[in-house]
């Protein structure tokens, strides 16, 4: 079980990263308008969405009773690694 936690938090950090990218594209190009830059944002999310689905929906398949665990330790673990690039960036301004 303590595997599964642990890649379910790998997972949920992995699930963060396309919208960090998807972030940082937005600051860069301001010259797409914001139709430009609301589709980068779908984008990244859509990608965020489909790692975090697909790497529960492998381990369910793999393992059903390790499901549960792997899940929420993905959600608790996106939901800090958000929280904590928020508090940073509202720190260093």
């Amino acid at each position: 079980m303590a595997l599964a936690i642990i890649l379910g938090a790998f997972a949920g950090v992995a699930g963060f990263a396309p919208l960090l990218i998807g972030l940082r594209m937005t600051r860069k190009t301001a010259s797409a308008g914001i139709a430009g830059s609301m589709l980068v944002l779908f984008l990244a999310l859509f990608v965020s969405f489909v790692i975090l689905v697909m790497t529960a929906v492998v381990c369910i398949a793999l393992n059903r009773e390790l499901g549960f665990p792997f899940v929420v330790a993905e959600v608790v673990a996106l939901s800090t690694v958000a929280i904590a690039y928020g508090v940073s960036t509202v720190v260093r301004k």
